[in-house]
Protein backbone atom coordinates (compact mmCIF):
# COMPACT_ATOMS: atom_id res chain seq x y z
CA UNK A 1 0.00 0.00 0.00
CA UNK A 2 1.54 3.55 -0.82
CA UNK A 3 -0.78 6.18 0.15
CA UNK A 4 -0.72 9.86 -0.70
CA UNK A 5 -2.52 12.63 -2.14
CA UNK A 6 -0.67 12.31 -5.33
CA UNK A 7 -1.38 15.69 -6.82
CA UNK A 8 0.12 14.92 -8.63
CA UNK A 9 1.75 11.79 -9.39
CA UNK A 10 5.35 12.10 -10.59
CA UNK A 11 8.63 10.38 -11.19
CA UNK A 12 9.94 10.00 -7.73
CA UNK A 13 6.58 8.37 -6.61
CA UNK A 14 7.23 5.51 -9.62
CA UNK A 15 10.69 4.95 -8.67
CA UNK A 16 10.06 4.32 -4.95
CA UNK A 17 7.35 1.85 -5.93
CA UNK A 18 9.34 0.40 -8.76
CA UNK A 19 12.51 0.11 -6.32
CA UNK A 20 10.17 -1.37 -3.30
CA UNK A 21 9.03 -3.46 -5.21
CA UNK A 22 12.17 -5.03 -6.99
CA UNK A 23 13.71 -4.93 -3.74
CA UNK A 24 11.45 -6.70 -1.31
CA UNK A 25 9.54 -9.31 -3.82
CA UNK A 26 6.16 -7.15 -3.75
CA UNK A 27 3.55 -8.65 -6.12
CA UNK A 28 1.52 -5.58 -6.23
CA UNK A 29 2.20 -1.77 -5.19
CA UNK A 30 -1.57 -0.76 -4.47
CA UNK A 31 -1.77 3.04 -4.74
CA UNK A 32 -4.19 4.71 -2.51
CA UNK A 33 -4.73 8.43 -3.28
CA UNK A 34 -6.36 10.38 -0.22
CA UNK A 35 -8.24 13.02 0.13
CA UNK A 36 -6.83 16.84 0.32
CA UNK A 37 -7.19 18.82 2.64
CA UNK A 38 -8.80 22.13 1.92
CA UNK A 39 -6.22 24.07 3.87
CA UNK A 40 -2.52 24.96 3.50
CA UNK A 41 -2.30 25.06 -0.21
CA UNK A 42 0.37 26.21 -2.54
CA UNK A 43 -1.79 25.97 -5.56
CA UNK A 44 -5.76 24.92 -6.13
CA UNK A 45 -5.76 21.36 -5.59
CA UNK A 46 -6.89 18.43 -8.33
CA UNK A 47 -9.89 16.65 -7.42
CA UNK A 48 -10.05 13.41 -6.53
CA UNK A 49 -11.20 12.76 -10.29
CA UNK A 50 -7.90 14.23 -11.73
CA UNK A 51 -5.79 12.76 -9.14
CA UNK A 52 -6.97 9.48 -10.38
CA UNK A 53 -6.54 9.95 -13.73
CA UNK A 54 -2.90 11.00 -13.32
CA UNK A 55 -2.38 7.80 -11.75
CA UNK A 56 -3.54 5.85 -14.16
CA UNK A 57 -2.06 7.35 -16.86
CA UNK A 58 1.53 6.93 -14.58
CA UNK A 59 0.75 3.63 -14.28
CA UNK A 60 -0.86 1.80 -16.97
CA UNK A 61 2.38 -0.23 -18.38
CA UNK A 62 3.52 -2.04 -15.33
CA UNK A 63 1.20 -4.48 -14.36
CA UNK A 64 2.14 -4.86 -10.57
CA UNK A 65 0.99 -1.40 -10.12
CA UNK A 66 -2.80 -1.23 -9.15
CA UNK A 67 -5.26 1.94 -7.85
CA UNK A 68 -7.57 2.08 -5.03
CA UNK A 69 -10.14 4.32 -4.69
CA UNK A 70 -11.06 3.36 -1.10
CA UNK A 71 -9.98 6.40 0.30
CA UNK A 72 -11.30 9.22 -2.29
CA UNK A 73 -14.78 7.27 -2.01
CA UNK A 74 -15.50 6.08 1.15
CA UNK A 75 -15.82 9.04 3.69
CA UNK A 76 -15.25 6.48 6.69
CA UNK A 77 -11.45 6.48 5.86
CA UNK A 78 -10.46 9.21 7.65
CA UNK A 79 -7.22 7.68 8.97
CA UNK A 80 -4.47 5.95 8.11
CA UNK A 81 -5.55 3.33 10.80
CA UNK A 82 -9.02 2.77 9.76
CA UNK A 83 -7.27 2.43 5.59
CA UNK A 84 -4.96 -0.41 6.82
CA UNK A 85 -8.02 -2.07 9.01
CA UNK A 86 -10.10 -1.94 5.69
CA UNK A 87 -7.51 -3.76 4.15
CA UNK A 88 -6.89 -6.33 6.69
CA UNK A 89 -10.84 -7.15 6.21
CA UNK A 90 -10.63 -7.57 2.70
CA UNK A 91 -7.77 -9.41 2.86
CA UNK A 92 -7.85 -11.45 5.51
CA UNK A 93 -5.22 -14.23 5.78
CA UNK A 94 -4.34 -13.41 1.54
CA UNK A 95 -1.26 -11.72 1.50
CA UNK A 96 0.79 -10.36 3.57
CA UNK A 97 0.79 -6.37 3.89
CA UNK A 98 2.97 -3.72 3.59
CA UNK A 99 2.56 -0.06 4.05
CA UNK A 100 5.09 2.57 2.33
CA UNK A 101 6.38 5.85 3.64
CA UNK A 102 8.36 8.54 3.57
CA UNK A 103 11.09 9.64 5.95
CA UNK A 104 8.99 12.94 6.54
CA UNK A 105 5.85 10.55 7.26
CA UNK A 106 7.63 9.14 9.41
CA UNK A 107 9.35 11.45 11.51
CA UNK A 108 5.61 12.77 12.03
CA UNK A 109 4.09 9.38 13.03
CA UNK A 110 3.39 10.01 16.58
CA UNK A 111 0.77 12.50 15.59
CA UNK A 112 -0.93 10.26 13.57
CA UNK A 113 -4.46 8.36 15.37
CA UNK A 114 -3.53 5.58 17.08
CA UNK A 115 0.46 5.78 15.77
CA UNK A 116 1.70 2.61 17.73
CA UNK A 117 -1.55 0.70 16.21
CA UNK A 118 -0.78 1.65 13.27
CA UNK A 119 3.32 0.67 12.99
CA UNK A 120 1.41 -3.01 14.48
CA UNK A 121 -1.24 -3.42 11.17
CA UNK A 122 0.86 -3.88 8.88
CA UNK A 123 5.08 -4.08 7.71
CA UNK A 124 6.07 -0.71 7.22
CA UNK A 125 8.46 0.58 4.44
CA UNK A 126 10.28 3.76 5.14
CA UNK A 127 12.48 5.21 2.11
CA UNK A 128 14.86 7.91 2.90
CA UNK A 129 14.25 11.30 1.11
CA UNK A 130 16.45 13.86 0.29
CA UNK A 131 16.99 16.77 3.62
CA UNK A 132 15.81 13.95 6.71
CA UNK A 133 17.66 12.28 8.55
CA UNK A 134 16.23 8.82 10.02
CA UNK A 135 16.36 8.85 14.08
CA UNK A 136 14.23 6.70 16.63
CA UNK A 137 13.78 8.83 19.32
CA UNK A 138 10.07 9.71 19.35
CA UNK A 139 8.74 6.33 19.39
CA UNK A 140 8.18 3.61 21.54
CA UNK A 141 10.84 0.96 23.16
CA UNK A 142 8.04 -1.39 21.70
CA UNK A 143 7.95 0.50 18.03
CA UNK A 144 12.04 0.83 18.43
CA UNK A 145 12.57 -3.27 18.51
CA UNK A 146 10.90 -3.79 15.44
CA UNK A 147 12.48 -1.53 13.04
CA UNK A 148 14.74 -3.66 10.85
CA UNK A 149 17.23 -0.90 9.21
CA UNK A 150 18.21 -2.16 5.37
CA UNK A 151 20.00 0.80 4.29
CA UNK A 152 22.73 -0.16 1.67
CA UNK A 153 21.32 -4.28 1.99
CA UNK A 154 21.43 -6.04 -1.23
CA UNK A 155 18.43 -7.62 -2.75
CA UNK A 156 20.08 -10.75 -1.10
CA UNK A 157 20.26 -9.92 1.87
CA UNK A 158 16.64 -8.22 2.24
CA UNK A 159 15.34 -11.69 1.18
CA UNK A 160 17.07 -13.98 4.04
CA UNK A 161 15.40 -11.06 6.41
CA UNK A 162 11.96 -10.96 4.92
CA UNK A 163 12.50 -14.73 5.02
CA UNK A 164 12.31 -14.61 8.73
CA UNK A 165 10.11 -13.05 11.51
CA UNK A 166 6.78 -13.74 12.97
CA UNK A 167 5.46 -10.29 13.33
CA UNK A 168 5.06 -7.18 11.85
CA UNK A 169 8.16 -4.93 11.37
CA UNK A 170 9.61 -1.91 10.17
CA UNK A 171 11.86 -1.54 7.52
CA UNK A 172 14.01 1.56 6.66
CA UNK A 173 15.54 1.68 3.37
CA UNK A 174 17.02 4.02 1.33
CA UNK A 175 16.50 2.05 -1.80
CA UNK A 176 15.37 5.21 -3.88
CA UNK A 177 16.70 8.89 -3.34
CA UNK A 178 15.20 10.43 -6.24
CA UNK A 179 14.74 14.12 -4.92
CA UNK A 180 10.87 15.21 -6.90
CA UNK A 181 8.38 17.21 -5.10
CA UNK A 182 4.64 17.43 -5.89
CA UNK A 183 4.82 20.94 -4.31
CA UNK A 184 7.54 22.41 -6.96
CA UNK A 185 5.18 21.07 -9.77
CA UNK A 186 2.05 22.52 -8.49
CA UNK A 187 4.33 25.87 -8.20
CA UNK A 188 5.75 25.53 -11.41
CA UNK A 189 2.12 25.44 -12.85
CA UNK A 190 0.96 28.06 -11.12
CA UNK A 191 4.01 30.26 -12.58
CA UNK A 192 2.89 29.26 -15.92
CA UNK A 193 5.25 26.73 -16.65
CA UNK A 194 4.75 23.60 -18.86
CA UNK A 195 7.52 21.79 -18.67
CA UNK A 196 7.87 19.12 -16.32
CA UNK A 197 9.19 16.27 -18.49
CA UNK A 198 11.59 15.51 -15.98
CA UNK A 199 9.67 15.48 -13.20
CA UNK A 200 6.07 13.58 -13.99
CA UNK A 201 5.73 11.14 -17.31
CA UNK A 202 5.14 12.01 -20.66
CA UNK A 203 1.22 11.55 -20.33
CA UNK A 204 1.09 13.11 -16.76
CA UNK A 205 2.20 16.47 -18.31
CA UNK A 206 0.33 15.93 -21.28
CA UNK A 207 -2.81 15.76 -18.55
CA UNK A 208 -1.34 19.03 -16.70
CA UNK A 209 -1.29 20.76 -19.68
CA UNK A 210 -5.03 19.78 -21.11
CA UNK A 211 -7.04 20.64 -18.31
CA UNK A 212 -4.69 23.68 -17.10
CA UNK A 213 -4.25 21.66 -13.30
CA UNK A 214 -2.86 23.47 -10.69
CA UNK A 215 -3.78 27.44 -11.85
CA UNK A 216 -6.92 29.42 -11.24
CA UNK A 217 -8.64 28.58 -14.41
CA UNK A 218 -9.36 24.80 -13.49
CA UNK A 219 -12.12 23.17 -11.08
CA UNK A 220 -11.05 22.50 -7.59
CA UNK A 221 -11.58 19.58 -5.16
CA UNK A 222 -13.83 22.11 -3.26
CA UNK A 223 -15.15 24.69 -6.05
CA UNK A 224 -17.00 21.50 -8.31
CA UNK A 225 -16.91 18.84 -5.45
CA UNK A 226 -20.43 17.62 -6.78
CA UNK A 227 -19.20 17.19 -10.67
CA UNK A 228 -16.13 15.21 -9.78
CA UNK A 229 -18.12 13.10 -7.44
CA UNK A 230 -20.63 12.06 -10.21
CA UNK A 231 -17.68 10.83 -12.22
Amino acid sequence: MYGGTFDPVHLGHLAVAESLARLFRLDEVLFVPARVAPHKRDAPPASAFHRHAMLALATETEERFRISTAEIENDKLHYTIDTLAFFRRALKDSAQLFFVMGADSWRDITTWKDWERVLTSANHLVFTRPGYDFDDVHITRAARDRIVDLRGASREAIEEVLEHGDQERIFWTDAVMKNVSSTEIRRLAQGGQTNFDNLVPPSVANYIKKYKLYTNEHETEFTNAGKHQAH
